[in-house]
């Protein structure tokens, strides 16, 4: 993976670097780095994860450090082992890795327990009986400070056997949890008496029934990353506000005290980045599945045809800051098409086909054979040959029958040179019973500099041979919402109601022939289409499905102009 700017070069450094350079200064942490990447298991990640993941990877690979995986599996209700494996395939898709350093928040259970023993012999933390709904009354308001719980007061003595019978089952579901005892006019509100043990009897995926209280993330968080000797807790902003409970935690149980770091979360235009939300599309079946091509999710974005290096291009041009913002989905893109640019080898397919017969080659008859490079700037990936037939299709868009003079493809008494082969020059329109163009008869000039009318042939098109060109399914993906903002809805309406109902069109394509043989995962520019994938799920031998992964351009921004 790349490891971003290299820790000898001090002229452009990220805030996150300035931190740890000045600790490595002074010596701190017996000059080691130690990072980690914490997901929940509670659904995919998506693109905003990957940024997280490089930045926490990438620092400890740049100052030769160690990361974790950890997973913060504290919710059973919630948490699939599906997620779980999603997750470590993806990551390590985008090229992390972490030797023998993957641990789990549930290892932790029994040392969480019994620093909230600790804390409670302590005089730190007490069982309360308030629900929820009590709970958020006593807590106050941002401006207003909180009322102590009537519960607040108890002994220790107490509040040891309330917990012991906590854990053993003998209350049900919310009816107690365990609280941090710190201040109730805190300004901040974190540290307002948190909840740090819930009832919960959930089977969970890794302890079993063995558990029938779980730690809260706030409580488990912290100590785990103190429980694995990590230095520098990296995480986004939203966490900033909960770091002086993170601190009061390990001062309070004197334990070893990671620094948390907070940096600014990724946001992008047309995408939403909840992980609530993105699991609505899923189940309310908007989408079809978290691996969908249109989802933001790192599974929809490998499906859809991105690489590992373009998302890790990326996630480092996109850069580290403590300003919230939102990148132009453009910047995605654009890390895409440079990659395959370089790395695709070319082909000719036609989306819409419309026939166009040569006339002046017989049937049965090959007009030329073509020798076409597989990539324009790099012979190493040789060429190939296609043979150009009496019939032959071109894209509709590539005829216009009210042509506007600066258009430089097929029009009546016009003519374009088919790439490759030679020039075509239109001669008649056939049309049906409904007056619609169905075919277009041309002649052929194999002169690939010929003039016609005495004039350069500006207009280059592509062209699939129509008695050797294979059908394949294709999918052309657009945004999944039709708005910058999806997450802006009126009063009244939900994000849903931004969903781009043009997000996906399927056409059945014709395609060169040597693509009938394209296998999953292979990725391809279509001249002047884009680029495009092999689906790794539904392509069958001999039966590729493609998804466009990237037009040529930003065609989304063109059609909003």
């Amino acid at each position: 993976m790349d490891s971003g700017t290299d820790a000898t070069d001090k002229s452009s450094r990220n805030f996150i670097e300035q931190i740890i350079d000045a600790d490595l200064a002074a010596g701190k942490n017996g000059g080691q780095v130690h990072t980690r990447f914490p997901p929940e298991p509670n659904g995919y990640l998506h693109i905003g994860h990957a940024k997280s993941i490089c930045l926490n990877f990438g620092i400890a690979k740049q100052y030769e450090g160690k990361f974790n995986l950890r997973f913060d599996d504290t919710n059973p209700a919630r948490e699939e082992q599906e997620y779980v494996d999603a997750i470590i395939d993806d990551m390590r898709w985008l090229g992390c890795e972490w030797d023998d350093r993957l641990f789990y928040a549930s290892d932790y259970f029994q040392q969480l327990h019994d620093w909230a023993v600790q804390l409670i012999e302590a005089g730190k933390a007490y069982v309360c009986d308030l629900d929820a709904e009590q709970m958020r009354e006593y807590r106050g308001t941002l401006t207003e400070p909180g009322k102590p719980s009537p519960n607040r007061e108890r002994t220790v003595a107490e509040n040891l056997e309330l917990f012991a019978k906590m854990k053993a089952g003998e209350f049900a579901d919310g009816e107690r949890t365990l609280r941090a005892k710190i201040d109730m006019a805190s300004p901040n509100i974190n540290l307002r008496d948190p909840v740090m043990y819930r009832i919960k009897k959930a089977h969970h995926q890794r302890t079993g029934d063995d558990w029938g209280i779980y730690p809260s993330y706030d409580f488990t968080h912290g100590q785990s990353d103190s429980l694995e000797g990590i230095t520098h807790s990296i995480c986004t902003l939203e966490f900033e506000n909960h770091r002086p409970l993170y601190d009061w935690f390990c001062d309070s149980l004197g334990i070893h005290h990671p620094q948390q770091i907070e940096f600014a979360r990724l946001n992008m235009t047309y995408l939403v980045m909840s992980k609530r939300k993105l699991l609505q599309l899923v189940t309310e079946k908007h989408v079809n599945g978290w691996d969908d091509p249109r989802m933001p999710t790192i599974r929809g974005l490998r499906r859809r045809g991105y690489t590992s290096h373009s998302i890790r291009s990326f996630c480092e041009r996109v850069g580290v800051t403590k300003v919230n913002s939102t990148i132009d989905m453009v910047w995605l893109e654009d890390a895409i098409r440079e990659d395959l640019n370089e790395n695709a080898p070319r082909r000719m397919g036609v989306l819409r086909p419309l026939k166009v017969v040569l006339t002046n080659v017989p049937e049965g008859e090959t007009a030329k054979v073509c020798e076409l490079p597989n990539h324009p700037q790099n012979e190493e990936f040789g060429t190939r040959k296609i043979e150009l037939g009496r019939e032959i299709y071109i894209e509709q868009d590539d005829f216009q029958e009210d042509a506007p003079k600066k258009f430089f493809r097929l029009k009546p008494d016009g003519a374009v040179r088919l790439r490759g082969a030679g020039i075509a020059v239109l001669d008649e329109i056939v049309k049906n019973e409904a007056g619609e163009v169905v075919e277009l008869h041309c002649a052929f000039n194999p002169d690939t500099t010929a003039k016609h009318n005495e004039k350069k042939v500006k207009g280059t098109i592509h062209w699939v041979n129509a008695e050797q060109a294979v059908e394949a399914e294709v999918r052309l993906y657009d945004h999944l919402f039709q708005t910058e903002n999806p997450n802006k809805a009126p009063e009244g309406s939900t994000f849903l109601d931004n969903l781009n109902p043009s997000s996906l069109e399927t056409v059945t394509a014709k395609l060169e022939p040597s693509l009938s043989h394209a296998e999953a995962g292979e990725k391809y520019q279509f001249e002047r289409l884009g680029y495009f994938h092999v689906d790794p799920i539904d392509s069958n031998p001999g039966q590729p499905v493609f998804n466009r992964t990237a037009t040529l351009r930003d065609s989304w921004a063109k059609s909003k102009s």
